[in-house]
């Protein structure tokens, strides 16, 4: 038919929308399949960070031509993870364009009234949390573009796999949404950067932060970039896709929701702590010594 229908059943309806760009947001010669789970799970994201339940979504494809082989493909990746996530495909529109290969998603969720997770809820004295590790995607990025990155891990193929797998194939952290919706005082998805992301946070809830370094996750595959110099902080922190949950905890709550994460199979990490003021979140190392920060987060 021309347009769904999405019946609330008496939750609010969350709404988000993200587009990915060829040469921008992935390469030409990523695999369609990743493609789709990309654009999909980006969307997943930011509706987990919302303590939101998926409810479906709608597409818009731009394509230069259509290639029945790398659309089998697409179809594949986007079937899959619609099935994974429970997120059906309720519709959209496919078109031709002359530029760089674009998919957009509109995706919808659902929460109980009033219930939605916002960026301006943080108050001082709340943990600063993240989930998984940080940095992953930006290092697979640049061994896709054969940069430093490559050459330190050359010895090791699956650290090579395994940051390449990060940035084309996002892991959405949905399963913690109730844990969110129980626990936490604000949220948002690590998208552009988490020291950007973190500034945001921060700015809409009229507070500030201090993050301790030694604290961020990291995996060892990143640990093992930065021990060789192929990486420093500062692009670990600000260099986007992680697509992780940036949250701010109250401390009396930090353990429930703790177990609650486990639980739910995600991994948690306190990093530092939320405070009062408007200044800049700081980022300190185990000396105590502010990391200075020449760009917070991606810029398109």
């Amino acid at each position: 038919d021309d347009a769904a229908i999405l019946k609330a059943m008496g939750d609010d309806i969350v709404v988000t929308t993200d587009a990915i760009v060829e040469g921008v947001h992935f390469l030409a010669n990523d695999p369609p399949d990743s493609i789709a789970q990309k654009a999909l799970r980006v969307n997943l994201s930011d509706l987990a960070a919302k303590a939101a339940a998926p409810a479906g979504f709608v597409l818009t494809l731009a394509l230069r031509a259509a290639d029945d082989a790398w659309l089998a493909s697409f179809a594949r990746g986007l079937g899959a993870d619609s099935s994974r996530f429970g997120c059906p495909l309720l519709g959209g529109d496919t078109v031709s364009t002359p530029g760089p290969l674009m998919i957009s998603i509109t995706a919808f969720g659902r929460v109980a009234a009033g219930r939605m997770l916002r960026r301006s809820g943080a108050k001082a004295g709340d943990r600063v949390v993240v989930t998984g590790t940080i940095g992953d995607a930006m290092l697979g990025l640049d061994i896709l573009k054969g940069g430093a990155a490559a050459a330190a891990l050359a010895d090791d193929a699956a650290a090579r796999e395994l940051l390449v797998g990060r940035y084309r194939v996002p892991q959405p952290r949905n399963a913690l949404a109730q844990a969110l919706r129980d626990h936490a005082h604000a949220a948002m998805d690590v998208s552009d950067g988490l020291a950007g992301d973190l500034a945001k946070l921060c700015a809409a809830s009229g507070v500030s932060a201090v993050i301790d370094i030694p604290s961020i996750p990291l995996s060892a595959a990143a640990a093992t970039a930065l021990a060789r110099r192929a990486v420093g902080m500062e692009a670990l922190v600000s260099g986007g896709d992680d697509y992780e949950i940036l949250c701010a905890i109250p401390e009396e709550g930090f353990d429930a929701f703790a177990g609650a994460a486990g639980i739910a199979g995600v991994a948690v990490s306190s990093i530092g702590t939320v405070i009062a003021g408007r200044s800049a979140p700081r980022f300190l190392d185990a000396q105590g010594r502010d990391l200075p920060l020449s760009r917070l987060s991606y810029r398109h």
